[in-house]
């Protein structure tokens, strides 16, 4: 086995489950929190996707880009929020299905109102653009810099959910929301700011996706299978679990499609697809709550 090779595809995993677990944080988040099954949290991503590669073609600078698409994105989950999803939290999630699955075709097709039916080719900003040497293996530096993103995002989480005063009354308000209100905590404030936070990181997950992957409508809606995927192996509602989740799936999944077809032949090939799905199967089989669930 190629050394540089497998370091190369071990960084693609890092990349691939970085890129998962900004989707991921913020899905967790929604439902461990609001018990609020979101179909439509791909949209978002898909949104800070398009803003992103519109505002860098605009502005010219991707730092700023990626800063409005996170704010307008996040801007565009608090009208979402508070006009169509706060009815629905009462209400079983057969509800909540239906309705964001409207969602996705009504921001699929605004998206295509707004920028066309056609895919946008971002390119990683110029500082961003050339390759870096790891341990003697050239390697792209934009997608190092999603692994990189991903861990400062990952630590972010863990100081505001366990070290700050509003952790706190998140953590308050997703075990008891009657008992957090009755102590004067606005959960439904509350909740706003914790809907804006998961799109506003679906769309940090889109924009960093922009300059790898064509910018397409729909393409939320392929990720957003896997970060399902990530959420139950995870646990539901642990931003921890979401973090080796998406490690877990991005190795899997990278080494799988790397490795399996070679060693395999077509049979690997079939295998490496469904390698994600054998290894929920597993951990499910063993720990039904995932490897790191939430406190109860």
């Amino acid at each position: 086995m190629d050394a540089l090779l497998f370091l190369q595809q071990g960084l693609n995993g890092l990349q691939l489950g970085m890129m998962l677990f900004l989707m991921a944080a913020g899905l967790t988040l929604v439902f461990g929190i609001m018990d609020l099954i979101n179909l439509a949290h791909g949209s978002f991503y898909m949104l800070g996707a398009y803003i992103a590669a519109w505002a860098t073609g605009a502005i010219g600078a991707f730092l700023p880009a990626l800063a409005l698409a996170m704010l307008a994105t996040a801007a565009i989950g608090v009208i979402v929020e508070r006009t169509t999803l706060r009815r629905l939290y009462a209400r079983d999630h057969l509800y909540q299905v239906l309705a964001t699955f409207g969602l996705i075709l009504f921001l699929n097709e605004l998206v295509a109102v707004l920028f066309g039916p056609q895919p946008i080719f971002a390119s990683p900003p110029p500082l961003l653009a050339g390759q870096v040497e790891l341990f003697g293996a050239p390697y792209p530096a934009f997608r190092l810099s999603i692994i990189l993103v991903g861990a400062a995002t990952a630590l972010g989480l863990w100081w505001l959910v366990g070290r700050t005063r509003l952790g706190m009354l998140i953590r308050a308000g997703a075990d008891n929301r009657e008992m957090a209100a009755a102590l004067g905590v606005d959960v439904a404030r509350l909740y706003t700011g914790v809907f804006a936070l998961g799109a506003a990181l679906a769309a940090l997950a889109g924009a960093m996706a922009g300059p790898v992957l064509a910018v397409r409508i729909g393409m939320g809606e392929d990720i957003l299978i896997l970060t399902f995927v990530v959420i139950v192996i995870g646990g539901i509602g642990s931003v921890r679990g979401a973090f080796a989740g998406a490690l877990l799936v991005g190795l899997t999944d990278t080494f799988g499609r790397a490795y399996l077809p070679a060693v395999m032949g077509a049979a690997g090939a079939s295998l490496a697809s469904m390698a994600i799905y054998i290894v929920m199967a597993l951990v499910l089989a063993f720990r039904p709550r995932g490897l790191f669930p939430a406190a109860a």
